[in-house]
């Protein structure tokens, strides 16, 4: 199992912060399949959402939001129970819209999609989707505000990518991973601007429970 490094623990997580979690393994991700949007956890997905709700159990968590797609559903509805906290659903945390691309093998595509600003047919531009994370992390510091503690936000890949690449700063020593965001990792921002990062892609509670590698894509 590969540690992660830096990766301090979250628990407790600091005084009014957005711990930004992308959603358990779907079987699509290993396949490296560009996800239609009802896909559901895999069993593997499952047990990695399982050991991050008892990760977050006694984090002091003070609020909890989602993306609708049911793979993070499923994610945050687990910490949902180990935290005893509502969860607040939103579209504008949804992973980025492939349109035609949705349901094709991402090496078949003749195209990046992840890294490049490719639109595809049916799907949202770059342009659309970075202009939605927008509206999105203008909205988690509403809940985070209302709240009044750290809040915990299920989303995907490329939502979390674009939420650290255009609203924080990376603290000294942490470089984006070259492997991508793995399943159910976890990064964390201060609530204020500059918003530092002093957490990213950490899975120490998948170390712990000795649950396989992700393999798969870091979005899509």
């Amino acid at each position: 199992m590969r540690a992660c490094a830096p990766c301090p623990p979250p628990s407790p997580p600091l005084p009014m912060t957005l711990l930004l979690i992308r959603h358990g393994e779907t079987a699509l991700n290993v396949a490296r399949v560009l996800q239609p949007a009802d896909t559901p956890l895999s069993a593997a997905g499952r047990a990695q959402a399982a050991a991050l709700a008892t990760r977050l159990a006694g984090a002091g968590l003070a609020g909890l939001v989602s993306s609708d797609l049911p793979r993070a559903r499923e994610t945050a509805e687990a910490v949902s129970r180990a935290c005893g906290l509502p969860v607040h659903w939103s579209p504008l945390l949804q992973e980025r819209n492939f349109g035609d691309w949705r349901g094709r093998a991402y090496d078949t595509l003749g195209a990046d999609p992840l890294h490049g600003d490719a639109s595809p047919p049916g799907g949202e531009t770059a342009a659309q989707f970075e202009q939605r994370v927008a509206a999105a992390f203008a909205l988690l510091r509403v809940h985070q505000a209302g709240c009044g503690g750290p809040l915990a936000v299920v989303t995907h890949g490329l939502v979390i990518k674009a939420l650290l690449q255009r609203h924080a700063r990376l603290a000294p020593g942490l470089g984006w991973p070259a492997h991508g965001l793995r399943n159910t990792s976890l990064s964390r921002i201060a609530a204020e601007p500059p918003h530092d990062c002093d957490l990213l892609d950490c899975t120490r509670h998948l170390d712990e429970a000795a649950a396989p590698a992700p393999r798969g894509l870091s979005g899509g």
